[in-house]
């Protein structure tokens, strides 16, 4: 597992948070198929996520709550991104597009009071039901 100073690191980071009022839609999402995805954990059984915004993906550990996010990278094919969710945790992702329905996503942070660290591959199965 990386180093916690490297998380505390991507946390001091974005603290400072976006520049007000800039909430920019990312490059990337617009090309990603909405719908439920199948993401599957290295190590993991896979699990369905319906996602209507894509930018889910960049917090799968914190999905539920309302982050602060920084962008660190965003270009047509990877978004790297730093969140911090308060109380909750805080987190890094790096999302890579391979196609509009097949991504890899690296994340690490801290959930639920402990670290997480997981590589995934998600894949776009259809409509959500």
């Amino acid at each position: 597992m990386r180093s916690a100073c490297y998380v505390m690191a991507a946390a001091a980071m974005m603290a400072a948070g976006p520049p007000a009022g800039k909430a920019e839609p990312l490059r990337l999402a617009k090309g990603l198929e909405p719908g439920e995805w199948e993401l599957r954990e290295r190590g993991a059984e896979a699990r369905r996520l319906c996602l209507s915004d894509l930018r889910q993906l960049l917090q799968v550990r914190h999905m539920s709550r309302n982050c602060k996010s920084f962008t660190v990278s965003d270009t047509p094919n990877r978004v790297v991104v730093t969140y911090d969710c308060g109380g909750a945790g805080s987190g890094r992702t790096d999302l890579r597009v391979e196609t509009s329905r097949l991504v890899q996503v690296q994340s690490q942070g801290i959930a639920d009071g402990g670290p997480f660290d997981f590589a995934a591959e998600g894949r776009w199965v259809g409509a959500c039901r």
